[in-house]
C-alpha cells in the first residue's frame, strides 16, 4: 500500500544526453487535486520531464514518484496512474473519433463494452459525438487536439501529464481547452502542464515551477512570482505622438533603479518600472507642469514576462539547445 502526500514528487532529478545536461538536479513537488505549471523556454528541460514522469526516459540521478509509485521501480504502476497528451496530437487520422478512443481503452484493458461506453461518454464531455463518426483526418487543429486529451483520460487517471498542449492553436480552441482543464481540475484531477505561454501558466495554474537549463530558479503562486519582481509598472500614452521625446525624461526621473523609459514614439506611448506607490499622479504632475497632455495611464504589476526577463536574462519564447534532440 503506498501513501503519498504529492501527486508528484521529484528529487534532486537528473538527466544527460551524452555531454548536454537536460535536467541538473531538478526538486518538484504537486499537491493533489491542482494545475502545475512548469514554465521555460525551449530547451529549459521541460519535455524531458514529463518523459521522465511518463517511464519514457530514466534518470541519471535522483527520483520521480507519482501517486507514490516509483517511476524506476515501479514503472507499470506509474503508466496505471498517468494520462499523457504531448506537444502533438498523438491520434490515428485513419480512424474515425469514436474508434481512436475505443482503441485507447482497449489498450486500458477496457471489456469492449466499457471502451464502446467510455468513449460515448468522452466524446460528449469533450463536444466531439457530432464528429465521432468521422475519421480524424477530416478533423481541424483543435478538435485533434481534444481528442487527444480525450484519449489521454480514457482510463480515468488521478495525473494528468501536457506538455505544451496548446501548441498551433487558434485562440478560440485555446480558451475550449483551457475550460476542459479547469473542469478536470474541479473533478480532483491533478495536472502538470508545460507551457511557454506566460498567459496560459498565469490563467490555469495554482502554482508555478520557472525551469531554466535543468534546474527549478523560482516557485511560487502566481500573485507571488509577480511580486517577486519588486517594481511595478507604469504605462502612459500621451494625447500627442509628438510629446514622447519631452516626456521621457520626466518619466525617466523617478524610473526604479536601473531601468530605463521605452518609447514607443508612433504610438506615443511610454513604459516604465517604478518602485512608489504614487507613481501615476507624480506622472500626471511632473506631465502636466511641462503641458503635455495624457490620454491614459495604468500602473500594474509585473507579468509573468517581467518575472521571467528579471530571474533568466531572455525571454520565455527563447530557444537554448539542451532539447534541441
Amino acid at each position: 500500500m503506498h501513501t503519498y502526500t504529492a501527486a508528484v514528487e521529484v528529487d534532486d532529478l537528473a538527466v544527460t544526453y551524452g555531454k548536454v545536461t537536460a535536467l541538473d538536479g531538478l526538486h518538484l513537488r504537486v499537491g493533489p487535486g491542482t494545475v502545475f505549471g512548469l514554465l521555460g523556454p525551449n530547451g529549459a528541460g521541460k519535455t524531458t520531464l514529463v518523459k521522465v514522469l511518463s517511464t519514457l526516459l530514466q534518470p541519471a540521478r535522483g527520483s520521480a514518484r507519482v501517486i507514490g509509485h516509483d517511476v524506476v521501480r515501479d514503472p507499470m504502476a506509474v503508466r496505471r496512474s498517468i494520462g499523457l497528451a504531448g506537444q502533438y496530437a498523438a491520434v490515428d487520422e485513419v480512424l474515425t473519433g469514436r474508434e481512436n478512443l475505443e482503441m485507447v481503452g482497449r489498450l486500458y484493458r477496457l471489456t469492449r463494452a466499457e471502451a464502446r461506453r467510455r468513449a460515448r461518454e468522452i466524446l460528449e464531455r469533450f463536444d466531439l459525438a457530432d464528429a465521432g463518426d468521422r475519421r480524424v483526418g477530416t478533423y481541424s487543429g483543435g478538435m485533434r487536439r481534444r481528442l487527444d486529451l480525450a484519449a489521454s483520460l480514457t482510463g480515468r487517471p488521478p495525473v494528468l501529464l501536457l506538455d505544451e498542449p496548446t501548441t498551433g492553436l487558434d485562440p478560440r480552441s485555446r480558451l475550449e481547452l483551457w475550460a476542459i482543464l479547469d473542469e478536470l481540475r474541479d473533478a480532483g484531477t491533478t495536472i502538470l502542464l508545460t507551457t511557454q505561454y506566460l498567459e496560459e501558466a498565469d490563467r490555469l495554474a495554482q502554482r508555478i515551477a520557472v525551469i531554466d537549463a535543468g534546474a527549478v530558479i523560482a516557485e511560487g503562486a502566481p500573485a507571488e512570482l509577480k511580486a517577486s519582481a519588486g517594481t511595478d509598472v507604469l504605462r502612459v500614452r500621451l494625447h500627442e505622438p509628438s510629446d514622447v521625446g519631452a516626456a521621457e525624461p520626466l518619466l525617466a526621473a523617478f524610473a526604479a533603479a536601473g531601468t530605463t523609459v521605452a518609447a514607443d514614439k508612433p504610438a506615443g506611448e511610454l513604459t516604465v518600472r517604478v518602485a512608489r506607490e504614487d507613481a501615476s499622479a507624480e506622472a500626471l504632475r511632473r506631465l502636466d507642469a511641462h503641458g503635455l497632455r495624457v490620454a491614459t495611464i495604468q500602473l500594474t504589476q509585473p507579468s509573468l514576462d517581467d518575472v521571467f526577463l528579471s530571474l533568466t536574462g531572455h525571454t520565455a519564447t527563447a530557444t537554448t539547445p539542451e532539447e534541441s534532440r
